[in-house]
């Protein structure tokens, strides 16, 4: 009945009240139970070893714990979240490519639709590339690994030799019709991750308007829902 109940919560995103009807039980306990189960959630999917890592730390972590890994896609994903009061939380949260308030992270996934590493979320005004770069993970991953992206990225393939992107139009020129056929090879390679991400999102806790306060719950359900989606990929 336990797991039920914290999976019915990640699934469906019901609100406490909802949960107290549900369940016969007070609003608090509603509150205090998800918060108690989705540790002891997080920490099971730990053990089956299917959470994705929040950071690494050297090239030989990386290779210890993706041995069979020899191609990664990097890409974003954001989720809305309740405008804030404050006027300086809103232009942190404001997200001009999604045009509303937003958190995102970081994933980055194999061919597999598999979601390794996933960086700890922050306001949706942050850029990629910079989210990228402050989390200190492109550097430990080897240089015989691929790594591909978006334009998102651009600029990362002069720092690092395995970052493969798209062409990016010059100004007021076009592409060439061999770059235009890279590029979509690219593209195909890369949905991969789109499906990785919808995957996630299958979990309505990471896909609805984030309404919790508790500091980085947001976070933690992210991480909890990859967990989920890569031992559904385990099983399948």
């Amino acid at each position: 009945e336990k797991l039920f109940y914290i999976l019915l919560y990640c699934k469906c995103y019901p609100t406490f009240d909802l949960l107290s009807v549900l369940f016969n039980f007070d609003r608090s306990c509603a509150h205090d139970w998800v918060h108690r189960l989705l540790s002891v959630l997080e920490t099971t999917l730990g053990e089956k070893q299917v959470l994705p890592a929040r950071k690494l730390r050297s090239m030989e972590e990386f290779t210890k714990r993706f041995p069979d890994v020899k191609e990664v896609i990097v890409d974003g994903t954001e989720r809305p979240v309740q405008r804030p009061q404050n006027r300086e939380r809103q232009k942190e949260y404001y997200s001009g490519k999604k045009k509303r308030h937003t958190c995102k992270q970081i994933t980055v996934s194999t061919r597999e639709k598999r979601v390794i590493i996933r960086t700890k979320t922050r306001a949706g005004k942050v850029h990629d590339k910079r989210l990228l770069h402050e989390s200190e993970i492109v550097q430990y991953i080897p240089d015989e690994v691929a790594i591909e992206g978006d334009l998102g990225f651009h600029g990362l393939e002069k720092e690092f030799v395995n970052v493969h992107l798209p062409h990016k139009k010059p100004k007021g020129k076009e592409l060439t019709q061999q770059q235009k056929e890279e590029n979509r090879e690219l593209s195909r390679q890369r949905v991969v991750c789109e499906h990785a991400h919808s995957g996630i999102k299958r979990y309505n806790c990471v896909h609805s308007v984030y309404r919790n306060r508790v500091t980085d719950f947001d976070d933690q359900l992210m991480l909890v829902s990859a967990g989920l989606w890569n031992f559904y990929l385990d099983a399948a």
